[in-house]
C-alpha cells in the first residue's frame, strides 16, 4: 500500500466493498490524499474540517433545494475536504442531485455515492487503522534514515557518501551543488538524472532561480516551469549562510513525506560534515585521487573512469579528454592539486584533479580538441611547469596517462618553464621510456662518466658549458652569451672537456651523442614522475 492514504486507496477498503460504488465527480482527483474521515449531517459541517478528510454523511445536512445544495459543495471545497461520500439508500436521497454533481463537477470536488447504507463506524475505523499503520510505518522509516545518516557522520563520511545514501533510500537521483551552482557530487544515476545533469546550469539556474524570482516578484524572463515539478531542493547552511543546494530529482512523481524528510536529514548531515571538511579541506580531494590511482593501476577502463566521475561532481560525458600532470621545483611558489582544480573549474573545465605521489595530474574535458592550446596557456600563465597527453577518448585515457607523465617528466627536468606537449618530445620520448631501467644510466655513464667525476671534485664544473654549447647547437658566439663569459674562456673550457672525454666536438656524431647523455643525465636527475 502507497505511503499516502488516497481517495482511490480508501474506496478500495472492504467496507466499500459492501455496496456499489460510483464516482459522480472528481475522476481525475482521485489520487488526492486523505488525512482523516468525518461524518456528519449538519449543513455547516465545513466549520469542522481543517482540509483533507473523507466525508461520509446520509445527506440530511446537504438540504432539498439546488441553492443550497450548491453552497453546501462549494463550502466543503473551500474547506479542502479530500471527498464526499453520500449514502443513497433513501433515508434523504435515493439518486445523487443534479445540483450537487454539477457543482463538485465545476470544483473538481471528488464526490462518490453509496447505493446501499454501510456502517459509517466501521468505515471509519478501518480509514483510521490504515492511516496509524502508515504514521507508524513512516516512524519507523524517518528513525532508521536519521540513524543512517548519524552513522554516517560518526563514520566520518563526506557529503559523497551522505549524496549515495540519500539516492539509496529515495530510489531517486540526488544532486549535490554549491552556491554558484557547481555539481558536487550525483548519486543514484538514471538516464532521466544523466539528461537532467548534462545541462545543470539549465536546471540549476535557469528554471530554479528563475522559478524563486517569480515566485518572489522579481521581473525576469519567462521560462518554462516544468522540470520545477519534477525537483525538490533543500538548502544547505553552514553558520547561518547558504553554502548550497540539495536537489532530489523525482521526476514529477510527488515526492512522499519520508523522502522529503529524508532531503531534509541528509541537508543537515552534509552541513555537518562540511564544517569538518572545512578544516581538513581533503576528502573530496582524496577521492579524486584514489579515482586516478585506480585509472593509473588499470583497475578501472576509461569508460568507467567517466561514469565514476560524475559521481564526484565532474561531468566527463560526450567530451574530449586531456591529461596534464604538473609538478615543482625548489623554490617556486607552492601551486598544489587544488590550486590545480581551482584554475580548471574557474575557467569552465570539469576535471578530475589528484596529488599522486611527486606530483598533480588532472583528467580535464574539453569541449572541442582545439581548446587543449587554452588549457596549456592557462597553466603557464600560472608559473606550472608539466606535460600533457594526445587529446583522447575515454577508452584512451590509459595511453594518455602515460603520455603526460612522459611529457612532465622532459618539462621538469628542463630549465625553462612552461607546458610540454607529448607530440613535441620528438626523440626525448625514448629517453623518458630508457629512464625506467639500467639502459640510460650505463648510457650516461658511458658517456660523461668522466666529466662528472671532475665535476665532483672541481670547484669550475663543466657539464654546464656542455649543455650550454650543445642547447646553442655548436654555436659559440651564442653558448657564450648564454653563460654571460667570454668567448675566450668559452673556448678554453670546451678544449678542457675535449681533453677529458677524448671527443672532438664539432664531429656531428659527437655532438648528437653527448646531447642524448646530457637530457638523459637531466631527467636521471629529476626527482618528478615515473612510469609505472
Amino acid at each position: 500500500m502507497p505511503e499516502a492514504l488516497t481517495v482511490r486507496t480508501a474506496l478500495d477498503l472492504e467496507v466499500f466493498h459492501r455496496t456499489t460504488v460510483h464516482v459522480y465527480a472528481g475522476e481525475n482527483q482521485l489520487e488526492r490524499p486523505v488525512r482523516w474521515v468525518h461524518t456528519g449531517e449538519i449543513p455547516d459541517i465545513h466549520r469542522f474540517l481543517s482540509g483533507g478528510e473523507m466525508l461520509l454523511t446520509a445527506g440530511l445536512g446537504m438540504g432539498d433545494t439546488a441553492a443550497p445544495q450548491r453552497a453546501y459543495i462549494r463550502r466543503l471545497a473551500e474547506a479542502g475536504a479530500a471527498v464526499l461520500v453520500v449514502e443513497l439508500a433513501g433515508r434523504m436521497f435515493e439518486s445523487m442531485p443534479e445540483a450537487v454533481i454539477d457543482e463538485a463537477r465545476a470544483l473538481g470536488l471528488p464526490l462518490v455515492g453509496l447505493a446501499d447504507e454501510i456502517p459509517f463506524a466501521v468505515a471509519s475505523a478501518q480509514v483510521h487503522e490504515v492511516l496509524v499503520e502508515q504514521r507508524v510505518r513512516q516512524l519507523i522509516t524517518e528513525e532508521a534514515t536519521g540513524q543512517a545518516f548519524m552513522d554516517l557522520l560518526l563514520a566520518d563520511e563526506d557529503y559523497v557518501g551522505m549524496v549515495g545514501e540519500l539516492a539509496k533510500r529515495t530510489g531517486c537521483p540526488v544532486v549535490l551543488e554549491d552556491i554558484a551552482h557547481r555539481m558536487l557530487a550525483y548519486g543514484g544515476a538514471s538516464p532521466e538524472g544523466d539528461e537532467t545533469v548534462a545541462r545543470w546550469d539549465v536546471h540549476s539556474r535557469a528554471i530554479h532561480e528563475s522559478h524563486q524570482n517569480l515566485l518572489t516578484g522579481a521581473r525576469r524572463t519567462p521560462v518554462s516551469f516544468s522540470d520545477v515539478a519534477a525537483c525538490a531542493r533543500r538548502p544547505v547552511v553552514l553558520r547561518g549562510e547558504s553554502w548550497g543546494w540539495l536537489h532530489l530529482l523525482h521526476g514529477g512523481v510527488q515526492p512522499s513525506t519520508s523522502d522529503l524528510r529524508a532531503l531534509e536529514r541528509a541537508a543537515a548531515a552534509i552541513a555537518i560534515t562540511l564544517l569538518s571538511e572545512r578544516e581538513s579541506g581533503a576528502r573530496s580531494a582524496q577521492r579524486q585521487a584514489t579515482l586516478l590511482n585506480r585509472l593509473l593501476l588499470g583497475d578501472i577502463t576509461g569508460e568507467k573512469f567517466v561514469g565514476r566521475s560524475l559521481a564526484l561532481g565532474q561531468d566527463l560525458r560526450d567530451r574530449q579528454l586531456l591529461v596534464v600532470v604538473t609538478g615543482r621545483t625548489a623554490g617556486e611558489r607552492p601551486f598544489g592539486d587544488q590550486d590545480l582544480a581551482r584554475v580548471l573549474h574557474d575557467a569552465g573545465w570539469p576535471a578530475v584533479v589528484g596529488d599522486i605521489g611527486d606530483y598533480d595530474m588532472a583528467v580535464v574535458g574539453l569541449r572541442a580538441a582545439d581548446e587543449e592550446q587554452a588549457v596549456l596557456d592557462l597553466l603557464a600563465g600560472e608559473g606550472v611547469r608539466g606535460g600533457a597527453s594526445r587529446v583522447v577518448t575515454p577508452a584512451g585515457l590509459p595511453l594518455a596517462l602515460r603520455q603526460s607523465r612522459n611529457a612532465a617528466s622532459v618539462a621538469l627536468a628542463s630549465a625553462e618553464q612552461g607546458m610540454r606537449r607529448f607530440d613535441d618530445l620528438g626523440a626525448l620520448r625514448l629517453l623518458v621510456a630508457l629512464s625506467e631501467g639500467p639502459e640510460l644510466t650505463r648510457y650516461v655513464e658511458d658517456e660523461l662518466g668522466v666529466l662528472l667525476e671532475h665535476d665532483a671534485v672541481s670547484s669550475n664544473p663543466l657539464l654546464p658549458t656542455l649543455r650550454a654549447y650543445l642547447d646553442c647547437n655548436g654555436n659559440k658566439a651564442r653558448a657564450a652569451d648564454k653563460l654571460f663569459i667570454q668567448r675566450r674562456t668559452l673556448y678554453h673550457r670546451l678544449q678542457r672537456i675535449e681533453e677529458i672525454l677524448g671527443l672532438d666536438l664539432s664531429e656531428p656524431d659527437t655532438h648528437q651523442r653527448l646531447q642524448l647523455a646530457v637530457r638523459g643525465h637531466d631527467l636521471l636527475r629529476r626527482p618528478g614522475p615515473r612510469l609505472a
